[in-house]
């Protein structure tokens, strides 16, 4: 049986999933727009400390009035939707799943650890929590029984698929990757700065729609890196310690650029992660980028298939050994229901970190001086750069998702990682931190298998 039939039984015997959404940003809203034509799943109630945005949510994707409910007891005994303002009242209820969508790395940590507690299955859209500390995560939701995972939709999850993919094929994975927008001063770029590095308009900019914090760590690389790192975690792919490259090129390119430099490529070695830029150094945009696709390069196991490599116009390397499988969209909370189906019906995780392989640290953007207080991703003191676990361990480096509202004990070079030494960790995160210190001590090197 595929996952609509399993979903249609469980709306003809009547117990559909039972699905609390905690965030009502833009991904929770493109989950809200499938959820009611989507059999067997039943959005119990949304919580987010801005009601009047989850609301406004509802509106937006047509929600009918009449199946808003007065509370979460409500919408469990006569059916419909709650909307809350206390992601509590969600997490203690009698529901099946959690999607986890506040984009906020301490909060989702703490969310994602009282929903495993509680029984309940976890979908982790904040990627900011997972490449933090999901490996820990992910331990706390085997032993209890419930599945931790990656948000189908999101590119870290497809990702993961087409590696699963190569791997069930039989093939033996050189990297995984995706497109973005790079140029090398995006690594400076700040809030004041942000939109003279986007294509929008400047009324939609004027509007106070956009966030320029979330949209500068969209361009700056810390996104990116933070997806990786996501992917290599679940995936057992180990980056290089010097960042992604962001090279640029083409679909037709892809295993060409993403195969080691003893080959040719730009991967310090096989089974790695990487992000190829859509467009040049110049600023011009590549015929056929890969700006929205997601990929996985592959090794001929043998000459038989090197040479079903040239013969289909999949694209290979020179070499015809290396060849890619790429998708070229990804459909973000539209797609979130696959990930709701596969763990409620089938127990299984679209994507789950499988050790600690991978980390995003945080490097100066500037020159920083010993009093300033470092505002997180998409500020104006640093951004992630991805680099492998081992490497960030051995140097002490400060998880850029932990670079929040925290003071600097000395001065950084711009350029230079920030280390735990040089800041004052604020209180209040005892529970954050040692989810971390518990994904620390499943850390994986190159070589190793972190599903061993």
């Amino acid at each position: 049986m595929n996952l609509h039939e399993l979903l249609r039984a469980r709306e003809d015997a009547g117990t559909p999933i039972r699905i609390g959404l905690i965030g009502a940003g833009r991904y929770g809203t493109m989950f809200l727009a499938q959820a009611r034509s989507t059999p067997g799943m039943h959005v119990v109630g949304i919580a987010d400390i801005n009601t009047q945005r989850a609301e406004g949510a509802l509106d937006l994707v047509g929600w009918p009035a009449e199946q808003v409910a007065g509370s979460v007891e409500e919408a469990l005994t006569g059916g419909g939707t709650a909307v809350v303002g206390d992601a509590g009242l969600l997490l203690e209820a009698d529901l099946d799943v959690i999607v986890e969508a506040t984009g906020n790395p301490i909060v989702g940590t703490d969310h994602a650890l009282r929903a495993i507690r509680g029984g309940k299955h976890i979908i982790m859209v904040t990627v900011e929590a997972d490449a933090l500390c999901g490996p820990a995560l992910a331990v706390e939701a085997k032993r209890a029984g419930v599945v931790y995972s990656l948000a189908y939709g999101d590119q870290p999850a497809l990702m993961w698929e087409l590696v699963d993919w190569a791997r069930t094929s039989g093939f033996t994975v050189t990297a995984a990757g995706k497109g973005a927008k790079y140029l090398p001063h995006y690594h400076q770029m700040n809030p004041d700065t942000v939109w003279e590095n986007w294509e929008f308009s400047k009324e939609l900019t004027d509007s106070g729609q956009l966030n320029p914090y979330m949209h500068t760590s969209f361009r700056d690389g810390t996104k990116a890196a933070i997806e990786m790192a996501a992917v290599a975690n679940a995936a057992s792919l180990f980056p290089s310690d010097g960042g992604l490259t962001f090279t640029p090129g083409n679909v037709e390119q892809i295993a060409t650029i993403c195969r080691p430099e003893a080959d040719g490529g730009v991967l310090a070695h096989r089974g790695s992660v990487e992000v190829m830029s859509s467009v040049t150094r110049e600023g011009e945009w590549i015929d056929k980028n890969i700006q929205e696709g997601m990929f996985v390069v592959v090794e001929a196991t043998n000459d038989y298939v090197a040479g079903c490599f040239t013969e289909y116009p999949w694209h290979p390397d020179p070499s015809g050994r290396y060849a890619a499988l790429y998708r070229p969209y990804h459909y973000v909370g539209l797609e979130l229901g696959v990930s709701i189906a596969h763990a409620a019906l089938r127990g299984v995780a679209t994507g789950s970190p499988a050790g600690f392989c991978a980390d995003v640290v945080a490097t100066a953007k500037k020159d920083l001086t010993a009093g300033e207080v470092l505002d997180g991703e998409g500020g104006y003191c640093v951004y992630g750069k991805l680099i492998s676990a081992e490497t960030s361990v051995a140097r002490g480096a400060l998880p850029v998702a932990l670079a929040h509202s925290v003071p600097l004990l000395r001065d950084v070079p711009a350029g230079e990682v920030v280390t735990w030494d040089d800041v004052e960790m604020a209180e209040g995160m005892e529970t954050v931190l040692q989810m971390r210190e518990k994904t620390v001590a499943m850390m994986a090197r190159a070589g190793e298998s972190a599903r061993a």
